[in-house]
């Protein structure tokens, strides 16, 4: 089964991403992209949901790291987020991002997304 960090410092949404996507693939939940770098060090997702509204490291800084990375440039990132602002969208993008998802999100539409960069990402292999 695939493994997917779902990263969020509000539990609910963490939560909320756990419920949409359990049965389909082994969810992580994890409070801070802090925790997320320590975690990458034993596991590496085949995908990140990526919250960009996080104090210590914003998701836009974590994006960047991963990027940086060459063990973990290839994950493909999901950003999370409730703003709507399309420079927020362009910046995500910007630094590598495969997609945004609006918050809250709908089950469906997120595990269609997921689908469709995950399996982008192998067939690349």
């Amino acid at each position: 089964m695939k493994t997917i960090f779902a990263v969020d410092d509000n539990r609910a949404n963490l939560v909320m991403a756990e419920q949409a996507l359990s049965g389909h693939y082994e969810v992580i939940t994890i409070l801070s992209a802090d925790i997320m770098f320590k975690m990458l060090n034993d596991v590496i997702p085949d995908l990140i949901l990526l919250d960009i509204m996080m104090p210590e490291i914003n998701g836009f800084e974590a994006l960047e790291r991963l990027k940086a990375d060459a063990k973990f440039a290839d994950i493909p990132v999901i950003f999370l987020t409730g703003n709507r602002n399309t420079s927020i969208e362009a910046q995500g993008f910007a630094l590598g991002a495969v997609d945004i998802v609006y918050k809250p999100f709908s089950a469906p539409s997120l595990l269609s997304r997921i689908k469709a960069h995950i399996r982008k990402g192998k067939d690349d292999d």
